[in-house]
């Protein structure tokens, strides 16, 4: 008679557990105090030194410990309290003075402009009263009067992207080689605009002359001291097709160009039929007078040179 196979259901091996692959953190969490520190609690219960102090003098001393603590927190909060109501009030008479102080300086620097703008005013009209024949050019080359008239118009941007770097036509190190638009860079697009025939130009609406300055504050760029911001609109009058092309032809566009093609910085550059410039914010004019050599004798001649 052939055996029966043994029933699988009646083994007497019992199942795994679960977590039997989990040896280290069962073991943590079966006997989270370790054995030394297990060791040394029950010596200590042994000793009867476990558990609250038993003599008086410790219970004094445990005692005291609590209400000393207790003390330095109530005069904490306390103190705290007291002091919250000085300091909102110092903290709000320090906001008053800040605003006070704010708006005198609007004030100021309000009537600064004004008198800025009367002094123009009043040198503008010196200036037609005693310039002469040429008062008309000394305005137009001072940036004295506004002028409108054909020209173009040249929008320089910084790239989209700003942490370009590398190589590029910047060759000097005082420049970072990215896509940001220097002073450096507005410089070289002005000189080359006058250089190309321009016969006014504006950045933004800030006129330029002769003795305008284009410089760096961190990175800003300011014109005669004032910060400009991105996008630099340049409008320069003169003969719009002919500037357009002969800037474009030269050193300072081609620079331009490079920039754009190293640093994706973005340009545009449009004829005009019409574009109006705004009158310089500050009237400066210098004169030069014919130098006469001192008679010292010799019969030197004057050599009539100019100086400024």
């Amino acid at each position: 008679m052939p055996q029966q196979p043994p029933d699988r259901r009646t083994s007497a091996t019992p199942p795994p557990r679960p977590d039997a692959s989990m040896s280290l953190l069962t073991n943590v969490m079966d006997h989270s105090l370790d054995d030394g520190y297990a060791e040394a609690s029950a010596r200590r219960e042994a000793d009867g030194r476990a558990g609250m102090p038993r003599t008086l003098k410790a219970k004094l001393g445990f005692a005291a410990c609590l209400v000393l603590a207790a003390l330095v927190v109530t005069l904490g909060a306390a103190q705290a309290r007291v002091a919250a109501p000085v300091l909102a009030k110092e903290r709000e008479e320090l906001i008053d003075r800040i605003d006070a102080e704010t708006s005198t300086a609007d004030t100021l620097e309000a009537q600064v402009e004004e008198i800025r703008d009367d002094v123009g005013r009043r040198q503008r009209k010196a200036l037609e009263k005693h310039g002469g024949d040429q008062a008309e050019l000394v305005a137009l080359l001072s940036g004295a009067t506004p002028v409108q008239g054909p020209g173009v118009k040249l929008v320089v941007d910084d790239a989209k992207d700003t942490d370009q770097g590398g190589g590029g036509p910047r060759e000097s190190t005082g420049f970072s080689d990215t896509g940001r638009v220097r002073d450096r860079d507005m410089q070289r697009v002005v000189n080359g605009l006058w250089q190309s025939g321009a016969e006014a130009i504006a950045i933004n609406g800030q006129r330029l002359t002769a003795l305008s300055a284009i410089r760096a504050a961190g990175d800003a760029i300011l014109v005669d001291n004032k910060p400009l911001v991105p996008p630099y609109t340049v409008l320069a009058v003169g003969d719009g097709k002919k500037l357009g092309a002969a800037f474009q032809d030269s050193a300072d566009g081609q620079y331009l160009q490079a920039l754009k093609d190293t640093f994706d910085i973005r340009t545009s550059l449009s004829v005009q039929e019409k574009v109006s410039l705004p009158a310089a914010p500050s009237l400066i004019v210098r004169t030069a007078e014919p130098y006469k050599a001192a008679d010292t004798g010799s019969g030197a001649a004057d050599t009539g040179k100019g100086t400024s």
